[in-house]
């Protein structure tokens, strides 16, 4: 049948419907989904079980295709689920991506002229600093199918990540080949490896390299191990954290119960807007510095900090924002549930001669209660929660605690327009929302915002 795409789902997908008949004679609606279109495109598609309310379906041919269609430059796009977007010209994914924010704060009521035009890059390509490569129970190495996290393409290149990384993951590939070492089995937990990640500094140059296994590097592994050590080693010379992780917990997850230092040290240094950062395997930091630069950027110039201003950064992680914002404050109180974190955004003040700071491993609803009661009133308070938003419970906390400016930076357009909208009851206002392109070619989007109390 031929379809028309008349909208996008929230994974990237084509979405069209098709009303036929029943074996009664009456109306019914079929729901299809299919990948790699674009809105407003008429497309050839062959659906089996017509008969069900909703399908998924590959296109066989673009019939009428979208104006800013373009070919996907990777060899592997049409099966690997990394990037979604390849098939659309890089100012249409930008122009997609502000209308999504602008339909997302308007569904709660906001002004949609609030939202700016979607900064992107200049360079959409090897933008990414940490990749987490899969391998297959067969040993080969790659990314998830579309839509099937049970299946692994084996890939050849990935032009998301930058090249040094791409060389020393494919370098580990030919080795698992070459000592026919299987992956690890996800259906019947069996197997040896599991995952490869690799991170590397932009800033430093330094590269880390950890191996997820079920096993640790000895006995039948051990001169297979040294063989990878001394390729890495010889070809390699900017890794300077190589790990060895032992993994046996089902959960699909780069998780460790016991870790195995190859050779170097078990983190490498990354620097950003000045503050140098030790990142460890499980550190979260920014994928993408040169746009995770623009956010604090405009979190700074948004919400224009004064040395005289107490501050709160919510969510804090490793000290991300609460760095460059600590320089700007007369103090700053940083609360993040994850103790290592924590641990991580005190050393790293430390390491870059901060002393203004007070980190509390807490939830966010209660560290407010307790920063509040020893910090004292925050004029400015910053929140980067993660995909699921801040909820309800905090958003309504941080409205009473009453902070004069508010920054909210959001990997998640839909929760963020929820979230903010717990806020208005408390006299706040929304000044803007600058959406930012971190994730090229994929569906993502993060934004910067700020609210302001109304006295």
């Amino acid at each position: 049948m031929v379809v028309t795409i008349h909208g996008l789902d929230k994974k990237g997908s084509g979405q069209a419907e098709v009303w036929r008949e029943n074996e009664l004679g009456n109306p019914k609606k079929l729901r299809l989904l299919i990948p790699q279109t674009l809105p407003g495109e008429k497309v050839r598609v062959t659906v089996d079980h017509p008969e069900k309310k909703r399908r998924k379906a590959m296109p066989d041919e673009i019939v009428d295709a979208h104006p800013e269609r373009t070919d996907a430059p990777c060899p592997h796009f049409e099966r690997c689920g990394g990037c979604v977007w390849q098939h659309w010209t890089y100012e249409g994914q930008l122009k997609e991506k502000t209308k999504h924010v602008r339909q997302a704060i308007e569904s709660q009521g906001f002004d949609p002229a609030l939202v700016l035009d979607t900064l992107g890059m200049d360079e959409p390509w090897q933008y990414r600093n940490k990749m987490e490569f899969t391998f297959a129970p067969d040993g080969s190495m790659g990314l998830h199918e579309q839509g099937n996290f049970r299946k692994v393409i084996s890939l050849e290149t990935c032009l998301i990540a930058s090249e040094q990384m791409v060389e020393a993951a494919m370098e580990v590939a030919g080795w698992v080949k070459e000592h026919g070492l299987e992956g690890y089995n996800k259906d019947t937990h069996e197997g040896l490896l599991r995952h490869l990640m690799v991170r590397q500094s932009f800033a430093t140059g330094e590269l880390m390299l950890a191996v997820f296994s079920t096993k640790a590097p000895e006995g039948e592994l051990q001169s297979a191990v040294d063989d990878l050590k001394a390729r890495v080693e010889k070809k390699f010379p900017h890794v300077k954290s190589f790990l060895w992780m032992e993994n046996t917990d089902w959960a699909d997850r780069t998780q460790a119960e016991k870790i195995h230092l190859l050779a170097g040290r078990d983190y490498i240094n990354d620097e950003m807007d000045g503050y140098r950062f030790r990142l460890w395997f499980d550190t979260f930091f920014q994928t993408n510095p040169v746009q995770a630069q623009k956010l604090v950027d405009l979190a700074v110039e948004m919400s224009q900090p004064k040395k005289t201003e107490k501050m709160i950064d919510l969510f804090c992680g490793v000290g991300t924002f609460s760095l460059p914002f600590a320089s700007r404050v007369g103090e700053l109180a940083g609360i993040e549930i994850v103790e290592s974190s924590i641990e991580s955004a005190k050393r790293n003040a430390e390491d870059n001669g901060i002393t203004n700071t007070y980190f509390l491993a807490k939830d966010a609803r209660k560290g407010i209660d307790q920063v509040l009661e020893s910090f004292g009133h925050p004029e400015l308070l910053m929140l980067d929660p993660p995909r699921s938003g801040a909820g309800g419970k905090v958003m309504r906390r941080i409205g009473r605690s009453q902070p004069e400016r508010i920054v909210y930076v959001s990997c998640n357009p839909d929760t963020f327009a929820e979230d903010i909208k717990e806020l208005e009851p408390f006299g706040y206002t929304l000044d803007a929302v600058q959406p930012v392109d971190l994730f090229p070619h994929t569906v993502h989007v993060e934004c910067v915002a700020t609210l302001t109390l109304n006295k």
